[in-house]
């Protein structure tokens, strides 16, 4: 008897992501623009927290929840921040990073053989993670002509109206769109309309850079049928701390808690104090950050721009989603990477609508950027 993978696991192809990390470990001299990472390290205070938390010897498990200090800072920040409204005690569910909420959602809502419709091109995680569990998959490509915003004509277009759950991440991995709530507001009549369950991962909400962000939950009719999704990895920069959150109706969190305490138990409890500390002292850190992300979108921009490449003018999270100079993007990101040491990411790994377009992530210091931009230029003459 030996180990064979399942057909689900066989039918699910590796990280492209991953592997042009691997490419570019045979390299050196390499300036990465391909790592969704932030280049900071957390705010002081969170690290004083956590490291003084162990000192304290705090290391036992948290309920399964969270804690419950941590669960009403999360409810506090959305509230100011956002205008979400969550009951800490039955809405507001911790997690490890926001990808274990997310897989949480599909085990809790889908049966094998219901259908999620995915706006693309996204994070790479929402389509595997919805092969895992037995769900279809429709494609909903956003386009450039749109300006990667999901629109209803996209929507209607895939066949959407079908499936059960409708999955979106605004600020947006890998384009850097954003949406308004004049944009959203066609996409959750049309969840209305067709009765989706909606899972928006709002991970970059803090790094919009020309409007403020606005949550779909907030729409009319939409709170009760969307779990919303947010972290500590993208604006406080505490990406190995592995801390995300889910906020939603109390059926969903329940649905969701009953999963995670059997595989996770809780999250883990050094990234809890920490993720307290940030919530409650950290936002002008934050701020800081974030301005820097937009410092370096408007330089990143300019250069593409000068160099007569065609880019998105990206508004949100970090990164930059320009055209592809060659047909083929898998071919440019290994010359680029082989003859200039620079790595970046084909369009093609975040799936439909990501073809013909690079991912360039900026979350880098603005020398090795300028640099790196440097280095593109010369490829392309």
């Amino acid at each position: 008897m030996t180990f064979e993978a399942s057909a689900r696991v066989e039918s699910v192809p590796p990280s492209g992501i991953r592997r042009f990390f691997e490419l570019a470990e045979e390299y050196d001299d390499i300036i990465s623009l391909g790592v969704g990472e932030p280049d900071f390290a957390p705010p002081w205070a969170a690290r004083d927290a956590a490291i003084a938390s162990l000192e304290r010897g705090q290391t036992s498990y948290t309920a399964n929840r969270g804690k419950r200090e941590l669960r009403e800072a999360i409810a506090a920040h959305a509230a100011d921040a956002y205008d979400l409204s969550y009951d800490p005690d039955e809405e507001v569910l911790v997690t490890t990073g926001v990808s274990e909420g997310i897989d949480l959602a599909y085990r809790a809502f889908l049966d094998p053989g219901d259908a999620v419709a995915v706006a693309q091109p996204c994070y790479i995680s929402y389509i595997p993670g919805a092969t895992f569990a037995g769900a279809e998959v429709v494609d909903v490509p956003t386009r450039a002509a749109d300006e990667f915003t999901l629109t209803r004509a996209a929507l209607e277009r895939s066949g959407a109206a079908d499936a059960e759950m409708l999955v979106l991440c605004y600020p947006n991995n890998p384009t850097g769109a954003t949406m308004t709530r004049e944009e959203l507001e066609p996409v959750a009549k049309f969840a209305r309309e067709h009765d989706l369950l909606v899972l928006s991962d709002e991970v970059y909400a803090d790094l919009t850079y020309e409007h403020e962000h606005a949550s779909i939950a907030t729409l009319p009719g939409m709170g009760e049928r969307t779990v919303v999704f947010n972290g500590f990895s993208k604006a406080y920069a505490m990406t190995g701390l592995r801390l995300g959150y889910a906020m939603g109706p109390p059926e969903a969190i329940t649905a969701m808690n009953r999963i995670h305490q059997y595989t996770m138990l809780s999250a883990p409890t050094t990234a809890q104090h920490a993720a307290i500390e940030a919530l409650e002292t950290c936002e002008g850190a934050v701020t800081e950050m974030a301005a820097q992300y937009d410092r370096r979108r408007q330089f990143v921009l300019s250069r593409f721009e000068e160099m007569g490449v065609d880019c998105f003018p990206a508004s949100g999270a970090f990164y930059a989603f320009p055209e592809c100079p060659w047909d083929d993007g898998d071919a440019f990101a290994e010359a680029l990477l082989e003859d200039q040491r620079v790595a970046v990411v084909p369009g093609s790994v975040f799936g439909a609508g990501g073809e013909g377009n690079l991912r360039v992530s900026y979350a880098t210091g603005l020398g090795q950027l300028r640099e790196a931009m440097n280095r593109i230029e010369a490829f392309l003459s």
